[in-house]
């Protein structure tokens, strides 16, 4: 990549949530307050939203590396789940094996573990991401587990965060038991222009940059004006116009690389978008029937290029989806729906692996999930695609087909040798005339 043209220890515009490159707004600064304000009071309980891309589980991944020890947590990133499922779920972060548990079983344990943590004074809490997609008998049992109490004091602090569908679904007629319950309610808004320059360059500082200026004085209010301040669409500008200065030997972008970023990936002003996600080419319908969350993120796909590739994703042999890749735009896999590719799997991390397409390779890069990519039954972190190839993530397959290696295939002329006394070859013998001939060669005739 071009970690070395500009003088970098690690990419710093990952989309992966890391906390050592958290940038503190004064808005984020607020919201972390409020999740540490869950560990002060004994009955906190504490719901955070936010648009896709801006910060939330950053925040709560900073807020865990910072608990003492005597908080035990249990944290929750897969929220399409019945009732009975999420309290399985929530008793096996605690160390439990509950799988085969009836509800009244799993309540009953889930009870006792909690009276006993407060009795040896250790604290408990339970963070859930994506609480947007809990279901309302979820939540119901979510208030339920807030008003575990001794004689004293509630005994379980709770986060919840999620996208602004999640302040909608609790202001229902339905939850208002549950709202009455909540201490703190904050919605995280996107950077400011000043808080965006400072962010960028802070992630680059934390990367290695040491002072250096990669990025021109002009061109933070275009970033600005083309990502609204949302971190994640930063992130993605960013990174992609870095690829664009590496791709033309500089070691430092500016309004050029900026603006053809922006064309490539076909953004209008952040002001002017809708709130509707455009499918890339070639995507397949989603074969899931149940209702999801309006997508907002910005189409990544310049529809007017040849694609250089497809990929073809399949689970247990049945193909289930094609879609295009296109030189200079990334596709981000996961389970979460703001990804390019969403999978909606267990198995599969909310931001998963990463393919970056170029006009010479397409390069496929793990972005530190929990069960990896595979190849050839071998875990990879990065890996250069070649036509074929067969890439295992979670329990999908996906199929690499070069466009290139096709194009390069079907361009390739046939050799005929015309040198003098050579014969001009058969192309269409038939499978007697091979035998007599195979015949001859033998008897020496």
């Amino acid at each position: 990549m071009y970690l070395e043209l500009f003088k970098l220890q690690e990419l710093p515009f990952r989309l992966s949530p890391d906390p050592a490159f958290l940038y503190l707004s004064k808005h984020h600064a607020r919201a972390k307050a409020y999740m540490e304000s869950t560990i002060w009071f004994t009955d906190g309980f504490v719901v955070i939203t936010g648009e896709v891309g801006s910060g939330k589980t950053t925040l709560i991944e900073t807020f865990l590396g910072e608990l003492e020890k005597d908080v035990t947590v249990a944290q929750i990133n897969q929220t399409q789940v019945s009732a009975t499922e999420f309290l399985q779920s929530v008793l096996a972060q605690f160390g439990f094996k509950p799988f085969k548990m009836k509800k009244a079983e799993l309540l009953n344990t889930l009870n006792n573990f909690l009276i006993e943590q407060y009795a040896a004074g250790r604290k408990v809490m339970l963070i859930v991401d994506e609480a947007q997609n809990l279901t309302d008998k979820v939540l119901e049992e979510i208030r339920l587990l807030s008003g575990v109490e001794t004689t004293k004091e509630k005994v379980l602090r709770i986060i919840l965060a999620g996208q602004p569908e999640l302040n909608e679904k609790l202001d229902s007629q339905n939850l208002r038991q549950l709202v009455q319950r909540v201490r703190l309610r904050f919605h995280l808004t996107p950077l400011s222009k000043a808080d965006t320059r400072g962010y960028v360059e802070h992630r680059l500082e934390v990367a290695g940059s040491h002072g250096r200026k990669i990025f021109a004085d002009d061109t933070f209010p275009v970033i600005y004006r083309y990502t609204g301040g949302v971190p994640r669409l930063i992130n993605t500008l960013c990174d992609t116009a870095m690829m664009t200065a590496y791709a033309n030997d500089k070691d430092a972008v500016g309004m050029a690389e900026v603006l053809h970023t922006v064309e490539e990936l076909q953004w209008p002003e952040y002001s002017a978008r809708t709130n509707s996600f455009v499918a890339p080419t070639g995507m397949a319908e989603q074969t899931d029937s149940r209702p999801r969350p309006e997508r907002r993120a910005p189409p990544l796909l310049h529809v007017s290029e040849e694609p250089v590739a497809r990929i073809l994703l399949a689970h247990e042999g049945q193909s289930t989806l094609e879609m295009a890749l296109y030189a200079g735009k990334r596709v981000i896999i996961g389970r979460t729906e703001d990804n390019d590719l969403p999978i909606d799997s267990k198995f599969i991390s909310r931001h998963h692996c990463q393919i970056i397409p170029s006009t010479r390779s397409c390069v496929i890069e793990d972005l530190n999930s929990t069960n990896g990519i595979y190849i050839k039954a071998k875990r990879v972190r990065k890996h250069n695609l070649n036509d074929g190839d067969v890439v295992l993530i979670g329990k999908h397959e996906l199929m690499y087909i070069d466009e290139r290696a096709k194009a390069r295939q079907d361009a390739e002329p046939i050799e005929v040798s015309t040198a003098a006394g050579d014969e001009p070859p058969q192309m269409d013998e038939s499978e007697e005339e091979v035998k007599e001939k195979g015949k001859q060669a033998k008897s020496g005739g």
